[in-house]
């Protein structure tokens, strides 16, 4: 399987980081106990193009990509399970919010990860979902 971009959900390591895992480049975002975090892993092309990124949460990172026409802003979180308390799930959201206020209006923002979330059969605003009969 070739890919560029992986995000990451329950990365094991402390802190935040990058690393080296063979030709790929791991940027992480995690709290001081070994719970949570999130990550992108980038292929080396992709790595190339890596202008900043930045840990905003254990549950979310953030990362600019520079392109010739327009940057590629990659959002990476790990949303709390509805079981959780609604602090915590708004905190998540905000922190979503602090994420995209690192990158420009115009960059182009993706905003991916394991959101816990419940989809149905209707469609939602601003929600794209892979269609299970799409190849």
């Amino acid at each position: 399987m070739k890919l560029n971009i992986l995000g990451l959900a329950e990365v094991g390591w402390t802190w935040a980081g990058s690393m080296k895992l063979g030709s790929k480049t791991l940027i992480y975002s995690r709290g001081h106990i070994h719970e949570r975090g999130v990550g992108i892993l980038f292929n080396v092309t992709t790595a190339k193009s890596l202008g900043s990124w930045c840990p905003i949460l254990d549950r979310v990172v953030v990362a600019k990509l520079v392109a010739k026409l327009l940057n590629l802003g990659i959002i990476q979180g790990y949303a709390p399970t509805s079981d959780s308390e609604d602090v915590e799930v708004d905190k998540f959201y905000e922190k979503i919010e602090k994420a995209k206020g690192y990158l420009k209006s115009q960059d182009i923002i993706i905003v991916m990860g394991d959101l816990n979330a419940k989809v149905g059969d209707e469609r939602v605003e601003d929600v794209a979902q892979w269609h299970r009969d799409c190849k």
